[in-house]
């Protein structure tokens, strides 16, 4: 089975100040981990940025993957998603599962990308998504069947409004660590200190 990975990069970082997608975190950009270890999993990899597009651009220049800009990246999460899959369908129309990751989970690892797979090829669940902190949440796994409700994603609603809906569709794997997110200046502190 065909697999894409849509990286969601497109946010402006207001909480931050400052870009979280170029954080540097082990010696690496946050944004250059997810798609490093995007590439180990699979070639079929689209990027969506919106704030700082040429700076992201630039940060992964020399890796395989496909940057889309989304103009309307202030609309929220949804219009990122519906740009990021109508690319990921045009690129690669063969794919059959899209997984959604986003680039500010530090310990995001391919291993958390084939388990996704994995556990979709042993349930043939519909939504595979990583449970951590009791929630079920990103980076998250839909199979083709659930694309055109992602093309229909507006303003903020993002991969969790789709898990809420179609809980009796729903497989997930373990990822404790992707509970660590980078949203303020003290999260970035926590993780580096």
């Amino acid at each position: 089975m065909d697999t894409g990975i849509l990286i969601l990069a497109a946010g402006n970082s207001s909480r931050l100040g400052e870009p979280k997608q170029l954080l540097k975190f082990n010696g690496t950009s946050l944004l250059r981990n997810v798609t490093e270890e995007a590439l180990k999993t699979t070639q079929n990899i689209v990027m969506v940025t919106g704030f700082n597009h040429t700076l992201l651009v630039k940060e992964v220049e020399n890796l395989n993957v496909i940057a889309v800009e989304n103009l309307n990246w202030k609309d929220g999460m949804g219009s990122s998603i519906r740009v990021g899959i109508n690319k990921l369908l045009k690129a690669f129309p063969d794919i059959e599962n899209c997984i959604i990751a986003v680039c500010d989970q530090p310990y995001i690892t391919s291993s958390v990308f084939n388990e996704l797979i994995q556990k979709h090829k042993e349930t043939l669940k519909g939504i595979v998504a990583s449970k951590y902190s009791g929630i079920l949440g990103t980076p998250v796994l839909f199979e083709q069947k659930y694309f055109k409700h992602l093309l229909n994603l507006t303003g903020n609603e993002g991969a969790r409004r789709m898990i809420q809906k179609f809980k009796e569709d729903i497989a997930e794997v373990s990822f404790e660590k992707g509970a660590i997110d980078i949203d303020t200046p003290q999260d970035y502190k926590n993780l580096t200190s």
